[in-house]
């Protein structure tokens, strides 16, 4: 039910290729910079307890800087695969057209404006840390 004309979808394939081998890019010189601050710290450049735990925190923030690109790729990676399916653009739960204001700003959205709504509603309480 897309309602996407040839160019706006070829419009966004590129701007997902772009973002998708700007992602990788990043996730790998990510890798190489921690592999090397990795050597870094085995040859005993964190002296003491306080160093320690801010190299520990700072290899914490680049391993979950690098999971976030990983599921953004993912993303993208299944943005690709609808595009050859022929089904990008459709909503995932009411089928109708996503509409090209909407993928041009959020090219991985898998649900329509009304049905994104709905399901942020339906799931906020999620993947919230409690005491």
């Amino acid at each position: 039910m897309t309602s996407l004309t040839h160019t706006e979808l070829e419009t966004l394939k590129a701007q997902l290729q772009a973002a998708y081998d700007r992602l990788i890019g990043e996730v790998q010189e990510e890798l190489v910079q921690s592999g090397e601050q990795h050597y870094i710290d085995l040859a005993g450049r964190v002296t003491d307890m306080g160093e320690q735990s801010v190299a520990d925190a700072l290899a914490d923030l680049d391993a979950a800087m690098i999971d976030r690109h990983v599921q953004e790729i993912r993303e993208i990676e299944m943005a690709l695969a609808r595009i050859a399916a022929g089904s990008y653009g459709d909503c995932a739960d009411c089928g109708a057209a996503i509409g090209f204001a909407r993928l041009k700003a959020y090219p991985t959205a898998v649900r329509c404006i009304d049905c994104q709504s709905l399901h942020d509603k339906q799931f906020a309480h999620e993947n919230r840390p409690s005491l």
